[in-house]
């Protein structure tokens, strides 16, 4: 088989399509063929920054719609031809305040999805939605599963709240919008870019403003309950000011610097809330699944590259020139 492989140099350089073994299943076990791979912000830092390219070849990617190749002989729920997706988590099957001890997500340290054939445990297999292709379903789990522990699991939302997405474009945060919008939310966005805004407000946002307005000025007439976080230390202060005392601020990502200082008085003064996020359990992805059902939600696709091409995909989504999901088809 064809893998995206990461060896010899750091960073996206080292990154080339080539053959690579496939591993057949274990009793519990099930060989998939890939059809998309989702990229995400997460397989960047990983060639950038964890893995060591003299280690030996790695492949990374955590998302992946596929369909059964081949089952384990202890694997009686599915059936060769299935189409279906994978939960991109280790570990971790109950909802919970955090973590297991233990706990890994697809794509490191372990051997990723960015395959033309890829071997999971069966339990982290579901049938893809009804109502997705699957070059939808492909980048669907990683991003969807985040967006829907920061809203409901974490940040709690209901119809009454006014939502503020800082830096609309990702993935997580196109999917927070319409989750927000599904359950009857207001939805303000920033972005740096006048394009973006647009396709915000074309895809549910209630308005748009620029990220490097002053917000608390343009936002006078608003009530911000809860902030979901991602750009970290450049709005992060932003984002204090911008939420209303007893608001709250869910953090699930730093695109820009990791720290920043807080004026602590100011913060216990204003009963904030801060809460911390990160991906979600096997349990929090099947409910997502059915809440995409439900309310009928399809993923914001913004580019499909093909896996020959895997650099210049990194390279865009690398760069933030997305809005929405970003796929590799194998």
């Amino acid at each position: 088989m064809k893998a995206i492989v990461h060896e010899h140099k750091q960073g996206i350089s080292g990154l080339t399509y080539r053959e690579m073994d496939v591993r057949t299943p274990g009793a519990e076990e099930v060989l998939l063929k890939v059809n998309v791979g989702g990229l995400n912000r997460r397989d960047v830092a990983v060639v950038e920054n964890k893995h060591d390219p003299e280690s030996g070849p790695f492949i990374p990617g955590s998302d992946a719609s596929a369909t059964i190749e081949e089952t384990g002989a202890d694997v009686k729920d599915f059936q060769n031809g299935e189409e279906v997706i994978i939960y991109p988590g280790l570990g971790w099957k109950e909802k919970s305040d955090a973590p297991p001890e233990g706990y890994e997500i697809v794509g490191f340290p372990k051997d990723g999805t960015f395959a033309e054939y890829i071997v999971m445990p069966a339990e982290n297999v579901r049938k893809k939605p009804d109502h997705l292709t699957l070059d939808e379903s492909g980048v669907l789990s990683l991003a969807a599963l985040t967006a829907y522990r920061v809203m409901f699991t974490r940040g709690n939302i209901s119809e009454e709240d006014t939502i503020l997405l800082p830096g609309i474009g990702s993935g997580v945060l196109t999917y927070a919008l319409k989750f927000a919008k599904a359950v009857g939310a207001r939805v303000i966005v920033t972005s740096r870019s006048e394009d973006k805004m647009k396709e915000a407000l074309d895809i549910g946002a209630d308005r748009a403003v620029f990220t490097y307005d002053d917000w608390n000025e343009v936002l006078h007439d608003e009530t911000i309950d809860v902030v979901v976080e991602s750009i970290g230390g450049e709005t992060f202060q932003k984002s204090i000011d911008a939420v209303r005392r007893g608001g709250t601020i869910v953090t699930f990502g730093a695109t820009t610097k990791d720290t920043f200082e807080l004026d602590i008085r100011s913060f216990f003064y204003g009963q904030y809330n801060l809460l911390g996020s990160t991906m979600g359990s096997m349990e929090e992805w099947v409910d997502m699944l059915q809440f995409i059902e439900k309310h009928g939600i399809h993923p914001v696709v913004d580019k499909m590259f093909s896996a020959e091409n895997c650099q210049e995909a990194f390279t865009y989504i690398k760069e933030s020139k997305n809005l929405g999901k970003i796929g590799i088809k194998f």
